[in-house]
């Protein structure tokens, strides 16, 4: 069955613990033409929060996803379209390559597996929370990026390889780097992506780019010019 990602180019990644622009709605950032909504964070993530931003989601006709950051923020609701978990390659502790999935699935046996997928994060910032959390070893080179984005297709099955740079502007060589690496996965990119040019620059190497700082800081147009770009590329 082909994969609900197959066919996106564009990500809007919302965050419950932020608010959005003055006068700007979930449906407007919506009407932008991204390709698919992912509803998470990774700090200040509460099941009130995440369901509270779904809800007002729920009701437009684009694919809404939920990437929970914890097992307890999991939300069950009939409008997400599915669930994106992350599993963190480079983590330093392995309750985040597998330890929390592993709590997930001792809390709630009967997971809809038919909606449930993993992504394979690669995180490249070290000021970022994702960072923090994870203790990340993001002193990596565009080579060791490439060979987890290898491990992570061929050796455990990743459909989704994510290079996250969350909250600052990427290399450009390293996303290079690891799209040269996978030949089924989908590569998805995210980090500083802030206008057309930066948003073209890694849809040219990325299937799928995720905005989301932008969304909760510009608001509409400047999300719209992201979507054009990552269509363009």
């Amino acid at each position: 069955m082909t994969a609900p990602w197959a066919d996106w180019n564009h990500i809007l990644k919302l965050d419950p613990d932020k608010d959005l622009p003055d006068g700007v709605t979930y449906g407007d950032l919506l009407a932008t033409g991204t390709d698919a909504v992912e509803i998470g964070g990774t700090m200040g993530m509460t099941e009130e929060n995440m369901a509270a931003v779904i809800e007002a989601c729920a009701e437009h006709e684009v694919p809404l996803y939920q990437e929970p950051s914890d097992p307890s923020v999991v939300v069950e609701d009939d409008a997400l379209d599915g669930y994106l978990i992350p599993t963190v390659f480079n983590a330093g502790s392995p309750f985040w390559i597998t330890g929390a999935h592993k709590e997930w699935v001792r809390i709630d046996g009967d997971l809809d597996w038919d909606r449930t997928w993993t992504e394979a994060y690669i995180v490249m910032n070290p000021e970022a929370d994702v960072a923090t959390l994870t203790e990340a070893d993001c002193d990596i080179s565009a080579e060791d990026v490439a060979s987890y984005a290898t491990v992570a297709e061929r050796m455990f099955g990743q459909e989704i390889v994510y290079v996250e740079y969350s909250g600052t502007y990427g290399d450009v060589d390293v996303v290079e780097a690891a799209s040269n690496a996978v030949s089924e996965s989908t590569l998805f990119y995210g980090g500083g992506i802030h206008d057309y040019d930066s948003a073209h620059r890694m849809a040219a190497h990325a299937d799928v780019i995720v905005v989301g700082n932008l969304a909760h800081d510009e608001g509409v147009d400047a999300v719209r010019e992201t979507v054009e770009a990552a269509n363009d590329a």
